[in-house]
């Protein structure tokens, strides 16, 4: 497993808490809390869009 530097849970309604992270070589990291040795992992650029396209509400056909 990489070495992945976790931020702080974010926690929204009810009980989905997610964690962010990145390692030392760039790359980001998505993962439920207390499941970090599952992730979701890209560039940087990329999470950074992702949360972007998230905020504009280009993903709320998925809720």
């Amino acid at each position: 497993m990489p070495d992945v530097n976790w931020e702080e849970a974010f926690c929204g309604e009810g009980n989905s808490c997610y964690r962010i992270g990145t390692d030392d070589r760039g790359n980001s990291y998505i993962a439920i809390n207390g499941s970090e040795e599952r992730f979701l992992t890209d560039s940087r650029e990329a999470l950074q869009q992702l949360i972007l396209d998230i905020k504009a509400g280009r993903a709320d056909h998925l809720l």
